[in-house]
């Protein structure tokens, strides 16, 4: 069926989910997959851009006997139902088997590996992980000495699982990366450390040694969320979330051909990666090309990426505003881009201007959708058959419910938003996750509507009177001055208008009068000039509110993003109050004191101060600004 609109949504719905015949897990969805088509092609891999045309293969027979025998050695490792097994990998082939794998033996939990070695600490020993599948000691990869630092600190980890770059490098460097292995192995003898490729050896490829019979509302993933927040949650998610969630986006794609060419360049400990560009198209037959095991951060795969195109016959990838941002600059004229069907963004707010531009420039259409982490990944999509809505997140997918709703002063239902009156987004249906581990975490998550549960997305939004989605800001990123919520969307969205900006970011600066004020932060596009003075008489022309006009906008070399391209806010928030610190400091004509800002689990941002017998004159004038305080004098052992 085509989806057009949200009547055809509708249409789709008269049949029972119940009658759709889903699979009950992850693994069941994947070997069904294989039965149909053994022999076509699943997963092709390059290690690197500058030789991407020497892949490494996968068909369906293969893949899914490869998640088969990981599921196998995880179990023999001691994983079974309920089980935690976390892994801290790059975008490996391995990374998939072992997040399908892990699944199909008990939990996978999945660690962004940009994060420090103390954090990946917190989240093992929240989720009680038993086993870690890790890179192994490898050049330039700091991901082994990270965890390595900590393993005494992780009490449940008994097994390490290394998984090599050997098959990915050139014969000359296997030598060298086995000496690196062995010596790391001989430091650590006090934990089991198990090599991949021996592991998978001895173990069959066809049946899960357990016999497990995987149900749909047992555990399937642990994922670790936040987004820009800077605090990161543990969402429990099941195997029917995820299986009907790949099932829906596919739905909605129709009408389409199996044996589509997906790229695959956001990372896989991200929701986007492991779905949209994994398990949703392996349920359809297609075949995922994986880009290095960075990604699109991968040297060389922006500069490359419209020869990707023409090489492999791409007809779909899913990116974020940064990612379309950076492939303008690189050039496409005369390539052969009439594989390339649709491109999607959910991650991020698309700028409008970006999109248009990009459409225009490469012919491309964008489906700009939404989607989070606890409704499995995505819950709204423009239709790629029907009317695209520029700044729209689209319409819902089938079988889940998404609205606006208003809420009383307790937080609790009020009522519906009307058409187009904004309300906080909710979303109920098949795909919601369960909760957080953390008890404390899922206060106010739910709200209860007509005795149903409905997930509090934290999202401002409106519903057209065609059903179409429009965001309007996050409750937790409003800008609040004077009482007066400013959306820093319209902030960005204007300051992107200008020809010499690539991407903006509008935060609200501590004020002591106003609470706060909105400031801006400015990456400029490569090769072009542009004061922060012209920024800001061109931002008074174009914001028509003027509250939300940016009492300040600063260009940076380059914004701070978080692992999936996502602008990362805290780190600029982080910035600012450093910044009306240090301005309080000044102000006194003080000096010796030192200030960092750092990001608590329970109280938001903090100011780490040492201002010794200063404190008393500075501590009044800080007061006077809602961030919170931490005095570190006396403590000589917190270096900031």
């Amino acid at each position: 069926m085509v989806v057009q609109s949200l009547n055809d949504i509708k249409s789709l719905e008269q049949v029972p989910l119940s009658e759709r015949g889903l699979a009950c897990s992850t693994y069941e969805a994947l070997r069904l997959a294989a039965e149909r088509t053994p022999q076509a092609p699943a997963l092709s891999f390059f290690a690197d851009a500058a030789d991407f045309k020497r892949t490494h293969e996968w068909n369906y027979s293969q893949l899914f006997g490869d998640i088969t025998r990981a599921a196998n050695a995880f179990h023999d490792l001691g994983i079974k139902t309920g089980e935690v097994l976390a892994f801290i990998l790059p975008n490996l082939p391995e990374t998939h088997f072992t997040i399908w794998g892990g699944e199909a033996a008990g939990i996978v939990m999945a660690i962004n590996p940009l994060l420090e070695a103390k954090q990946i600490t917190g989240l093992l020993n929240a989720a009680k992980a038993s086993v870690v599948v890790t890179l192994a000691p490898t050049p330039g990869s700091d991901l082994w000495p990270k965890l390595a630092s900590q393993l005494d600190q992780i009490p449940t980890v008994s097994s390490v699982v290394w998984v090599s770059m050997e098959p990915y490098v050139a014969e000359s460097m296997r030598g060298a990366l086995k000496a690196v292995a062995l010596k790391e192995r001989d430091l650590h003898s006090s934990i089991a450390i198990h090599d991949w490729r021996l592991l998978m050896e001895t173990q069959p490829n066809t049946y899960l040694k357990s016999g497990r019979q995987i149900r749909q509302d047992e555990y399937s993933s642990y994922i670790c969320t936040g987004g820009t927040t800077g605090l990161p949650k543990i969402a429990a998610r099941t195997h029917g979330s995820e299986v009907f969630n790949a099932w829906a986006v596919a739905a909605h794609l129709q009408p389409r051909s199996s044996g589509q060419v997906i790229f695959c360049g956001l990372p896989l400990f991200h929701v986007n990666g492991q779905l949209v560009t994994g398990l949703m198209p392996w349920t359809q037959g297609d075949h995922v090309i994986l880009g290095t095991p960075q990604g699109y951060r991968g040297e060389g795969v922006i500069p490359r990426f419209w020869e990707m195109v023409e090489h492999f016959g791409i007809n779909l990838f899913s990116g974020v505003p940064t990612v379309y941002a950076a492939l303008l600059q690189n050039e496409w004229q005369g390539r052969d881009l009439s594989s390339l069907r649709f491109a999607m963004c959910g991650a991020a707010p698309m700028p409008a201007e970006l999109l248009r531009e990009f459409e225009r420039r490469t012919g491309v259409k964008i489906l700009e959708g939404y989607g989070l982490t606890e409704g499995a990944c995505v819950s709204s999509i423009n239709p790629p058959h029907g009317e695209r809505h520029i700044g729209s997140i689209g319409i819902r997918i089938a079988y889940q419910n998404m609205r606006a709703v208003l809420l009383n002063d307790s937080g609790e239902y009020l009522r519906d938003a009307n058409v187009d009156e904004i309300g906080l987004i909710t979303i109920s249906g098949p795909n919601l996750f369960e909760g957080y581990l953390e008890e404390r975490h899922n206060q106010g998550l739910w709200i209860d509507i007509d005795g149903q549960r409905w997930l509090n997305t934290g999202d401002l939004g409106r519903q057209d009177a065609q059903g179409y989605f429009w965001l309007t800001g996050r409750k937790k990123e409003l800008i609040i001055r004077g009482g007066h919520n400013i959306d820093p969307k319209q902030i960005e969205e204007a300051l992107q208008a200008h020809p010499a900006v690539a991407l903006a970011a509008a935060i609200g600066s501590p004020d002591a009068y106003s609470g706060e004020v909105p400031v801006a932060y400015v990456q400029l596009r490569p090769g072009q000039l542009c004061s922060a003075e012209e920024l800001e008489a061109f931002a008074q022309l174009n914001i028509s509110e003027r509250a939300a006009v940016p009492k300040r906008i600063e260009i940076l070399e380059a914004l701070p993003l978080t692992a999936v391209g996502k602008i990362f806010k805290p780190a600029l928030q982080q910035q600012e109050i450093a910044n009306v610190v240090q301005q309080e400091v000044e102000r006194l004509g003080l000096s010796n004191i030192a200030v960092e800002v750092v990001q608590d689990n329970r109280r938001g941002h903090v100011a780490c101060i040492r201002a010794g017998a200063d404190q008393e004159i500075l501590a009044p004038l800080l007061g006077r600004y809602s961030f919170q305080l931490e005095w570190l004098n006396g403590v000589p052992d917190l270096p900031l």
